[in-house]
């Protein structure tokens, strides 16, 4: 009998996943998230903005990095290019069509280990109701204990996308055709 329930412990052990993955959810309440962009203006010099709304989650997995995971939701009517007429243009059918589209989202479908601490995360990005799949080239920038008894890891990435790709027309320009993308993640392990 006690050889049966070694025999099925050790069973169970094999089979059960490895526990070194850590669920996060990302920090935007303490502000220590961002998801912000830039797009050429005319050619002529950079417009900068930021999405204020936004969530998500991840898993991370320092053993296996390439079993690690992200989701993030961003409230598209959020944008802040710093000018309220510019923002309520970004946001009408000409551009990221809230009213119709109110969310874009990211879904990683698989890390890529690269050297050190940097990492392709490659997935689904969603935007205008239009879904593509883009990489981020990633790092994380650290991890471990906050004064307030949680534990922490932070992570940033970049990346371009173009507007056509996501049926956005109205672009003023070769120049402004392209947006990047740069985004800053701290997460609060559960």
């Amino acid at each position: 009998m006690k050889k049966l329930v070694l025999a099925s412990l050790f069973t169970t052990l094999l089979a059960a996943p490895a526990l070194h993955a850590a669920d996060y959810v990302i920090d935007t309440q303490g502000a220590h998230a961002f998801v912000q962009f830039k797009v050429s203006h005319l050619g002529y010099s950079w417009l900068h903005g930021r999405f204020n709304t936004f969530s998500g989650t991840f898993s991370y997995d320092d053993k296996n990095l390439a079993a690690s995971k992200i989701q993030l939701d961003i409230d598209t009517k959020s944008v802040d290019s710093n000018h309220a007429e510019r923002d309520k243009h970004l946001r009408s059918p000409d551009f990221l069509n809230v009213d119709k589209n109110g969310k874009a989202s990211f879904v990683s479908s698989k890390v890529v280990p690269k050297d050190g601490a940097n990492f392709d995360l490659v997935g689904n990005f969603t935007l205008n109701g239009v879904t593509k799949e883009i990489t981020i080239a990633a790092a994380k920038t650290g991890e471990g204990k906050d004064p307030w008894g949680g534990y922490r890891a932070g992570f940033e990435g970049k990346t371009s996308i173009k507007l056509s790709d996501y049926g956005i027309k109205n672009i003023l320009g070769p120049a402004s055709e392209t947006v990047h993308l740069d985004l800053v993640v701290e997460g609060v392990r559960n």
